[in-house]
């Protein structure tokens, strides 16, 4: 296979496969359920729910250990929590919480601030996010018991949307860059964010001239990138999501390992060039992990 081969074959081993978003629509879908039974007194599997975090933006790889899904209240249960008179936010997820466990008794059901969280046995986490639309139509306040309760506002679908059109206008290419650098913080662990890296790639991707090509050119797209990553001031505390403009906080100082990937990507780019494509390869492994074609 030539470079472009490996890339696909290296993209597609780490797209999310179908058997596992069934797993994620099963639970997702019950956990649905159980809220629009207790909280709308409906039936529904879908309705009123929303994937959010990097699964909902289409930036997730397969082994996601966390799923995030955003369930929208009634307004009248805003109301009822934010009248109390100490933690409202708290006791609304403990209700939240309450629910879960009706459909999952035997599943550790707990919170987390400003989320439930539904652990599985498979090492698998569905997060929870109570919320509620705001008059806008597209953000959402959802609750934050920390510090006493408080009340904080979040807007995935304009971050869903930008990653989208963005996606599209570069040849369906900023996904599949999402989803390696995944890979490589995974493998070499790197403190990044899913978001942190949706917001670089984002970023990089939307001025990188080859943004309309092939995975013929997924190995320039490594190597710019990388030097993309440690081009930054290490020392940033914060980016701002695409779409949202939402805060999204530095974890680490990343730069270093972006310069070890981006020089590995150098030496596979070269050995690739002179025929060495045993070298290539584990130089490519170096940085993305076993996903990527064997030598």
């Amino acid at each position: 296979m030539g470079v472009g081969e490996d890339f696909k074959f290296f993209c597609d081993s780490i797209r999310i496969g179908s058997e596992e978003r069934t797993t994620i629509s099963d639970r997702c879908g019950r956990i649905t359920r159980r809220l629009n039974l207790d909280f709308r007194s409906a039936v529904s599997d879908t309705a009123n729910s929303l994937y959010v975090g990097s699964y909902g933006r289409g930036t997730a790889i397969s082994g996601l250990s966390d799923v995030d899904l955003l369930y929208e209240l009634p307004n009248a249960v805003y109301h009822q929590y934010d009248k109390y008179q100490g933690n409202g936010q708290s006791a609304l997820l403990q209700a939240v919480r309450n629910s879960i466990l009706n459909t999952y008794a035997n599943t550790s059901v707990g919170g987390d601030g400003q989320v439930v969280v539904v652990s599985f046995s498979d090492g698998m986490k569905v997060e929870v996010v109570p919320a509620f639309l705001n008059q806008d139509g597209t953000s959402f306040t959802y609750p934050d018991s920390n510090n006493g309760g408080s009340w904080k506002v979040t807007n995935p679908r304009a971050e869903i949307q930008a990653i989208s059109d963005r996606d599209k206008s570069c040849n369906w290419n900023l996904r599949e860059l999402c989803h390696m650098a995944r890979s490589w913080r995974d493998y070499c662990s790197v403190p990044l964010s899913g978001l942190l890296i949706d917001t670089l790639a984002y970023q990089f991707i939307g001025s990188w001239e080859y943004r309309d090509k092939s995975y013929l050119y997924y190995d320039w797209m490594s190597r710019d990138f990388f030097a993309y990553l440690m081009s930054l001031n290490g020392e940033q505390l914060y980016w701002r999501a695409p779409g949202s403009n939402q805060y999204v906080w530095s974890r680490g100082n990343f730069t270093h390992k972006a310069k070890t990937a981006y020089n590995k990507s150098l030496e596979a780019i070269k050995a690739a060039s002179d025929n060495y494509i045993w070298t290539a390869r584990t130089r490519w492994r170096e940085i993305y992990g076993t996903s990527y074609p064997t030598p």
